[in-house]
């Protein structure tokens, strides 16, 4: 591909608000430790969990998507493609299955336990996480 192709994809990936490659670094979350908690994650994860704000790198090409999320105690990465069901790993290891399908330039999840909404907001990726009556909210910003 050449580099004047990859600039059209990438001008027509973020035309439509679809432009979620990159290095993100979290910078906000609110209620994180609820949400944790509701999903059934360990206690050592809940606690070690809410002082680390993560780096989230995401690789998007077209439909295929590779999220990676770091932080000093664990990397861990999950592949989907838009529209089929893929097995994800937690940020605890626990695995389970969602299709991931775009909506208005949103990446939206459901599992059993959760619902994910991740989009872009101007200079600022965002996802908010429901499960139950808890809702999570992740503001990061693109390094």
């Amino acid at each position: 591909m050449t580099t004047r192709t990859a600039d059209v994809l990438r001008q027509a990936t973020r035309a439509a608000g679809m432009d979620f490659n990159g290095t993100w670094q979290v910078y906000q979350e609110e209620n994180l430790e609820d949400f944790l908690k509701v999903v059934g994650a360990p206690e050592m994860i809940v606690k070690m969990r809410k002082d680390v704000k993560p780096v989230i790198v995401i690789e998007q090409n077209g439909k295929d998507f590779k999220l990676t999320i770091k932080t000093p105690i664990a990397t861990k990465s999950n592949s989907f493609t838009i529209g089929k069901e893929s097995e994800m790993t937690a940020v605890d290891g626990r695995k389970f299955k969602c299709t991931v399908r775009e909506e208005d330039g949103k990446l939206i999840s459901e599992t059993a336990k959760f619902t994910s909404v991740r989009e872009i907001q101007g200079e600022e990726m965002v996802e908010t996480i429901t499960a139950g009556s808890v809702t999570f909210i992740c503001r990061s910003k693109r390094v």
